[in-house]
């Protein structure tokens, strides 16, 4: 049985089903990911062929495999607090002017294992001290989004946590948790995670005040990307804010925003 090489026709089998299902676009250099990350699957199930796992996670009777496949081809690089711009702008220029009394809602719209809407937690209940807030984050992979909802982290990814915030919301592990952290109960609870393809018909998720979109359209073609942007933009209120990348730019994906500074936009 020779599991080491991944044909064209299967990587380009792989790759088109990747864009089918969540709008993510491989370049030819990602074959060697492809055939990387899926190698242990073809072992787990004694297969001799790529050609064979994927016949095998299109079978409707192999969900639960086709979503570990999902998983393993979805990249989730992130850290706490990164392009620290955006918390910056979230804590000088949003939060003093929300509205008092009505909840603040907020979606990190690609929350990857957590770093993301967590920070953004730490942002807003240090920014909103009497208003009330929430917190919708989401992924389409359910083990990233399994990590999230633990809350907990080796030590080494704390260091671009504010030092304040650090000790205010964060509890140090001891014992056999020594060398980790784990996000505060209270924070942790007002923080939704759900599993959500961007590239699917969007589930009833109310209106939000500033939306998240980090690090996630650099994956999609041009198409893919105006398609998500106009699913997600009525779920943004007017006045709203939405926020990309430093590295992504909505030109040409949308003119419904107005640029405010690069990579932040309002809904007029």
């Amino acid at each position: 049985m020779n599991t080491e090489t991944l044909r064209d026709d299967e990587f380009n089998q792989f790759r088109s089903w990747l864009h089918r299902t969540a709008g993510i676009s491989l370049s030819d250099a990602k074959k060697a990911l492809v055939s990387g990350r899926l190698s242990k699957r073809l072992k787990h199930h004694a297969l001799a062929s790529y050609g064979d796992y994927f016949r095998l996670i299109t079978q409707n009777a192999e969900a639960a495999e086709l979503q570990i496949a999902l998983d393993l081809l979805t990249t989730n690089e992130t850290y706490f607090f990164r392009e620290p711009k955006h918390f910056d702008f979230l804590k000088k220029q949003v939060l003093p002017k929300a509205q008092v009394g009505k909840t603040f809602r907020l979606w990190s719209a690609a929350s990857s294992s957590g770093e993301e809407p967590y920070s953004l937690a730490m942002t807003l209940a240090d920014g909103l001290s009497s208003t009330p807030w929430e917190i919708v984050a989401s992924d389409i992979s359910t083990r990233v989004l399994e990590k999230a909802r633990s809350g907990h982290y080796d030590m080494e990814r704390a260091h671009n946590i504010p030092q304040p915030l650090l000790s205010k919301y964060c509890l140090k592990g001891t014992g056999s948790q020594e060398g980790t952290f784990m996000i505060e109960r209270s924070l942790r609870s007002r923080v939704q995670f759900m599993q959500i393809n961007l590239n699917t018909a969007l589930p009833k998720l109310g209106e939000f005040d500033v939306i998240f979109l980090r690090n996630v359209m650099i994956y999609f073609d041009m198409d893919t990307k105006r398609q998500v942007v106009a699913r997600m933009l009525p779920l943004l209120k007017p006045d709203g804010y939405f926020i990309v990348s430093h590295s992504e730019s909505l030109n040409g994906i949308t003119d419904i925003l107005k640029l405010v500074s690069p990579s932040i936009y309002r809904k007029p």
